[in-house]
This record gives structure tokens, C-alpha cells and sequence, in this order.
């Protein structure tokens, strides 16, 4: 995988229809930390062959900053995915940083994927391993097997959850997929949230949430991304570059929060290596290892957010 898309943020990833020339020349004008060109479900049947070509003009084109820049390629029970695969990896340059797999039900869809793309980046002249994996979650089979899809191949970067899908295939009562999934009597997607982010977590991968579909309702898209974020998950697609606005926002740490985490290292850094105390207290919290690992972790998604501490 890519060590440069590895380390950078994804706190809104961008999806862009492939088959639109609108759409693919505005999508590098938004503030998303990612954007995915789509080759499967945003474009209709009789464009999927058409707009492989339009994808890798949009890439070896535009002006895309340093953002992670992914191609969604079709799934394998699909006709495409093969000429996807080829067609836009061995054209599009090094510019682009990952494939898309959509509805991966099981580690062997990864691997077949990880072998096609050793050739191919073998016969383009790419670095090996430089193109890295997105897989998503869309299915019960998915979900049973996540532990080991995760684990199946050195290129894969992140895992996302697809909700619409995934409610589909579950059998949910719903016909989108908003706020409401999160206030019902009964919430599978708690599961599934947890589930996604310790298989993610266990292989050291990105964990991003799927799609938010009332579009123009971003309180409500800020109250559902809220939820994904408070379990861990790294980031959320956006629809619009007005709700990358939001999810920037949303999975990025407050500044009092990232400031005061970094306070806490320094003082458990001088508690530990120079007063030789494993527990101490920091104004009425009790801190310890534990402690410095959490905040650790919000230091560290605020350095890949561009965050700069404001406190001495």
C-alpha cells in the first residue's frame, strides 16, 4: 500500500459519480480529506465501460492537492470489475492511491484482487504494492467474515461499512438510510459498528462510516456522523462537498481536547521518566498509562487533521 495515503486523514471521503464530466471537475474544488471516483453504484449500467475512460482523465488531469484519491471499482459478482481494474490502474498513472472494493464477502475477494493488481501494476510500471485496498462491508456474509478480510492482504487500508446495502441484505424495515436508524427500538447497526472498527482496529486499518442520504439535512447528518464518531470510526462518506464541511468538523477533536492531550503526555511523560510514578494525578483525574494512551490517540487524529496545539 501507498505509506503516503496510509498516514493521511479521512475524515470525509467524497463520492463522485465517474460517468459525470460536472461532477469529476468539481470534486478536487472540495475540502474532502478523500474522494472515491465511483465506477458501481453511481453509475447506470450502460456508462460503467464509458466512464473508465473519463475516470482516468479526471485523474491524470485535475489538480487533486494531497488528498487520498480511490477508485470504486465494481464488485466481482459483476462483468466489470476485471476491465475496472485494468483499464483504470494501468492508465491512470501514480497519482492514484487505492482501489474500492465494494460488497466484499469474503477474504478470498481481497486476495484476488491483491493478485490482479500485482500484475497490473507490474505491466504499468507502478511500484509494487503501491496501490492500497479499500474494502467495504455490505452484507451479513461480509460481517461474519470481517475479522478475516481484514486481515487478508498487506494493501488493504481501510474498511467502510455500506448501510444501504447492508439494511437491504439484513432485511431491515427501512427504505433510507438517515437519523432514524440510530433512535429505533432496536439498532443492529450498534453491532455492526462495533464489530467493523475492532476487526479494522486489530489490523491497524482506517474505519469509515458510509453514506448519509438526506442530503441537505446536515444537522442530521452531524447527530448520525456523531454517533460513528464516538465509537472510534475514523471518518464518514460525504454526498456533497457541503457535507465534507460537516464531517470535517465532526471527526476531528475539539481544540480544547487535542490541547489538553497533549498536556497530559507531557505531564505522564515527566511523571514516568523523571519522577518515576506510574499514577498520578492531573487536576481531579486520576492519570495513568491508560490515560496517555487515549490521548495518544486524539493527538494523533488531530496532527493528520493539520490541528496545531495552542497550549505552552
Amino acid at each position: 500500500m501507498s505509506e503516503r495515503s496510509r498516514s493521511l486523514p479521512r475524515r470525509s471521503c467524497l463520492s463522485t459519480p465517474g460517468s459525470s464530466d460536472r461532477f469529476l471537475a468539481k470534486a478536487p474544488t472540495s475540502s474532502a480529506d478523500m474522494s472515491f471516483l465511483d465506477l458501481e453504484d453511481s453509475v447506470a449500467p450502460n456508462e460503467k465501460v464509458a466512464a473508465r475512460a473519463k475516470v482516468v482523465e479526471a485523474i491524470r488531469t485535475l489538480s487533486w492537492d494531497e488528498r487520498v484519491l480511490c477508485v470504486r471499482v465494481n464488485a466481482w459478482d459483476t462483468p466489470w470489475t476485471y476491465s475496472d481494474v485494468i483499464e483504470v490502474v494501468g492508465n491512470a498513472g501514480d497519482r492514484l492511491d487505492e482501489i474500492m472494493m465494494p460488497k466484499v464477502r469474503r477474504a478470498s475477494d481481497v486476495v484476488a484482487m491483491d493478485l490482479l493488481l500485482t500484475q497490473v501494476e507490474k505491466n504499468a510500471g507502478l511500484a509494487p504494492g503501491h496501490i492500497g485496498i479499500e474494502a467495504q462491508i455490505e452484507t451479513a456474509e461480509g460481517l461474519i467474515n470481517v475479522e478475516e478480510i481484514c486481515a487478508a492482504s498487506t494493501r488493504l487500508e481501510t474498511i467502510v461499512f455500506g448501510p444501504a446495502d447492508f439494511a437491504a441484505s439484513i432485511g431491515m424495515p427501512v427504505t433510507t438510510i438517515d437519523e432514524r436508524i440510530h433512535d429505533g427500538p432496536s439498532n443492529p447497526f450498534s453491532y455492526v459498528f462495533a464489530k467493523i472498527l475492532m476487526a479494522g482496529r486489530a489490523n491497524g486499518l482506517h474505519v469509515i462510516d458510509g453514506p448519509f442520504l438526506k442530503v441537505r439535512d446536515l444537522d442530521a447528518l452531524r447527530y448520525a456522523a456523531g454517533i460513528s464518531f464516538s465509537y472510534g470510526f475514523d471518518g464518514k462518506w460525504a454526498l456533497t462537498p457541503d457535507q465534507a464541511l460537516v464531517l470535517n468538523e465532526v471527526y476531528s477533536p475539539s481544540q480544547e481536547l487535542f490541547d489538553k492531550s497533549f498536556d497530559i503526555l507531557d505531564t505522564y511523560r515527566v511523571a514516568t521518566e523523571q519522577e518515576h510514578t506510574g499514577a498520578l494525578m492531573f487536576g481531579d483525574e486520576m492519570i495513568d498509562e491508560a490515560s496517555a494512551k487515549i490521548a495518544n490517540s486524539f493527538v494523533t487524529r488531530g496532527l493528520r487533521s493539520g490541528m496545531k496545539r495552542t497550549t505552552p
